[in-house]
C-alpha cells in the first residue's frame, strides 16, 4: 500500500522541487499541495495523510503551531530555510528536518525514514497480509536501486565509493562509509574495519580477527575488535 503525503509549503518553486524529487519514489503518493497550513486541514482529517512535508515561516500560521495544533499528528518531515528551528522541531517529534534548498541525496535519507517508520507502521495498522522488507534506494549508474535490508551481506569501501555486496548481486555507490551508516540500523549492521561493514546476522563464522559471510573472509580492525567481537558473539541466530 502507498504510503500517503501533501505538501504545505507558500513558495511555489519549494514545492515544485519536492515534487521533482518525489517523482522517483513511485511507493509514496503526492495526494495534494497546499500554499497554508489551514488549506490542508479537511484533507489531513479525510485521506489519513500519512506524511506532511511542512514549511515553518508561512502566513497565518507557522508550521510549527500548525503542528502543535493537531489532535491527530501524521509523521512530518520539516523543509526550511532556517536552522534554528531543529531543536524546537524535533521536541515535536518530526521525523526528519531538511534545510532548503534540499539535495537530492538529503532527501533519499529522509524518504529511507520514512519508509522503514511509516511503511512498517501501515502495514499493521492495515493487517496486510504481504509485508514488505524494510528497504533503501542507492544510486546505481544514474538510477535509483531499491535493496532490501535483509539482502545486503557487507560493505566495503573504496575511496570515494562504497560497493555494497548483497544476496542478488553487487553495487557500485558514489557515497561514503559514514553516509551509508546513517542510513542503516545499527542493531543489524556493524562496521568492523576501515573498511567493512557487515550485517551481523549473514555471519557464518569468527576464526581469530575476522569473520566469514557468505565465503568472504573480512578481517576485524585492530580498533574495532573489542566492540565487534562483543557485539558478535552475544547475538543470538548469527545466520540468516
Amino acid at each position: 500500500m502507498k504510503i500517503k503525503c501533501i505538501i504545505i509549503d507558500d513558495e511555489p518553486l519549494a514545492i515544485k522541487v519536492i515534487q521533482n524529487h518525489l517523482s522517483d519514489f513511485p511507493d509514496i503518493e503526492l495526494v495534494a499541495t497546499f500554499n497554508t497550513a489551514i488549506a490542508a486541514l479537511p484533507t489531513i482529517e479525510i485521506d489519513e495523510i500519512d506524511v506532511i512535508f511542512l514549511d515553518i515561516n508561512m502566513p497565518k500560521m507557522s508550521g510549527l503551531d500548525f503542528l502543535r495544533s493537531l489532535p491527530k499528528k501524521p509523521h512530518v518531515v520539516i523543509t526550511t530555510a532556517y536552522r534554528e528551528y531543529a531543536i524546537e522541531s524535533f521536541d515535536l517529534d518530526v521525523l526528519d528536518y531538511l534545510v532548503k534548498p534540499i539535495p537530492f541525496g538529503r532527501f533519499v535519507k529522509a524518504i529511507a525514514k520514512i519508509n522503514n517508520r511509516v511503511g512498517i507502521g501501515k502495514d499493521k495498522k492495515n493487517e496486510v497480509s504481504f509485508k514488505e522488507e524494510p528497504f533503501i534506494f542507492l544510486k546505481v549508474d544514474k538510477k535509483l536501486m531499491k535493496i532490501k535490508l535483509n539482502d545486503i551481506l557487507f560493505i566495503e569501501s573504496l575511496k570515494d565509493y562504497i560497493k555494497v555486496f548483497t544476496k542478488v548481486g553487487d553495487y557500485l555507490v558514489h557515497k561514503s562509509m559514514n553516509s551509508i551508516l546513517e542510513e542503516l540500523p545499527s542493531e543489524i549492521f556493524l562496521r568492523i574495519h576501515r573498511s567493512f561493514t557487515i550485517a551481523i546476522n549473514k555471519i557464518t563464522s569468527v576464526e581469530g580477527n575476522s569473520v566469514e559471510i557468505a565465503n568472504r573472509r573480512i578481517p576485524i580492525g585492530r580498533n574495532y575488535l573489542q566492540l565487534a567481537k562483543q557485539k558478535i558473539l552475544n547475538t543470538n541466530n548469527l545466520v540468516g
